[in-house]
């Protein structure tokens, strides 16, 4: 038989009596459990709300052998002996490429950032320029697609293969801006991705003709010019639009007269076989050198690289020069993270940048300074890497 109420509440009063103590803990715990939850509040806001800062951070390091395709020309003008491709020697340790990330941030990801020696946070105009985002990304694409071409052309020439660039149309990569442009600067009237089609009536198909007829100009010159704007084929008569464009100086070199654009690299190779090199949304020319090696190392017998691990960095010229690129310091991180050991870097960076690398790397991680493919190949046999077959 259960008790009544009042008999069952004085029992359990018995077993469990009241303690004041814990009431008074409880109430004293409200305040830190309400402090604590709008700092966690704060915190979700501050990692969802973007701010005006960019980082540059430690991206990866990604073997380029398995990136590459080999096919048969479809150019039937251009077959290639026999109409086929080269046997594929698959590189067991391929060379990489290696990357740094440059997104926009959130408030927490900034102040992580800040504390983070190997992340540097910049302002707009420190990671931009004078340049908006879409330019920015627009001109990486268009560099990493030269790089591409660069790369392939120089290993097929290594190999004794026939390559030949032909020349683009004049695209406008950048613009040359004065402190104060004028109304009828190039940097007023022309964009980013625009291409010239003539100039003052002659038809100027590529950066040749463009060099000819600029000839004995003088700044101050207004120029008749055609441009199809980005996005429209050059070839679209329908598309041009009429501009008349003041000439400058050139801000290096004294008495030579501009038209106040960098000309973007157009040129495209043509090759006996068609090479493949698949890099969706990565931008910028700092894969010329690894591309390069990974090209004369798939379509070598042997191991090109040698012992351990191997990221390269540098741009590539068809002159098999290396040159300097940015985030040195950021790409070491990576390579380090991907457990390389060698790191092949340009020669044109300078002595702190070299030194900064070689502190971020490690000391598993032997940073060398190449200034030539030459170089790089030496670097690679002195790793333990087969020589590079004669042509």
């Amino acid at each position: 038989q259960l008790p009544a109420s009042s008999q069952l509440s004085g029992a359990l009063q018995s077993v469990v009596p009241p303690s004041p103590h814990g009431v008074k803990w409880l109430v004293a715990a409200v305040p830190f459990v309400t402090v604590g939850w709008l700092v966690l509040a704060a915190m979700l806001v501050a990692a969802t709300f973007r701010i005006q800062r960019w980082e540059l951070a430690p991206g990866e390091a990604m073997v380029v052998g398995r990136r590459i395709t080999f096919e048969k020309n479809s150019d039937t003008r251009n077959p290639g002996p026999s109409g086929t491709v080269p046997k594929r020697h698959p590189a067991e340790n391929s060379i990489r490429f290696v990357t740094a990330f440059g997104g926009q941030l959130s408030a927490l990801d900034a102040v992580i950032g800040w504390l983070d020696p190997n992340v540097r946070v910049d302002t707009y105009e420190e990671h931009f320029g004078t340049r908006t985002p879409a330019t920015n990304q627009k001109i990486g694409f268009q560099s990493m697609f030269s790089a591409k071409q660069i790369a392939e052309y120089v290993a097929m020439k290594r190999l004794g293969l026939d390559a030949t660039f032909t020349e683009g149309p004049v695209t406008v990569s950048e613009l040359v801006c004065d402190d104060v442009p004028a109304a009828d600067s190039a940097c007023r009237l022309l964009n980013v991705g625009d291409t010239i089609v003539t100039f003052d009536g002659e038809e100027v198909a590529t950066l040749t003709d463009l060099a000819r007829v600029m000839e004995g100009r003088k700044a101050g010159e207004s120029v008749d010019l055609e441009v199809v704007p980005d996005g429209k084929e050059p070839d679209d008569k329908s598309a041009r639009q009429k501009r008349t464009v003041r000439l400058m100086i050139h801000p290096e070199e004294a008495g030579r007269a501009i038209i106040g654009i960098v000309p973007a690299d157009t040129r495209t190779v043509t090759l006996p076989f068609e090479v493949g090199i698949s890099t969706p949304d990565i931008g910028g020319p700092s894969a010329g050198l690894a591309f390069t090696l990974a090209l004369l190392d798939e379509l070598t017998e042997g191991n090109l690289t040698g012992r351990g691990r191997v990221v390269a960095t540098g741009t590539m010229s068809e002159k098999e020069e290396v040159g300097p690129i940015g985030a040195l310091r950021q790409k070491a991180v990576a390579a380090r993270d991907a457990g390389a050991t060698l790191f092949l870097v340009p020669a044109g960076q300078s002595d702190e940048e070299v030194a900064e690398a070689r502190a971020a790397g490690g000391p598993r991680l032997k940073v060398v300074k190449v200034a030539t493919l030459n170089d790089a190949l030496a670097a690679l046999r002195a790793n333990g890497g087969d020589p590079l077959p004669a042509p």
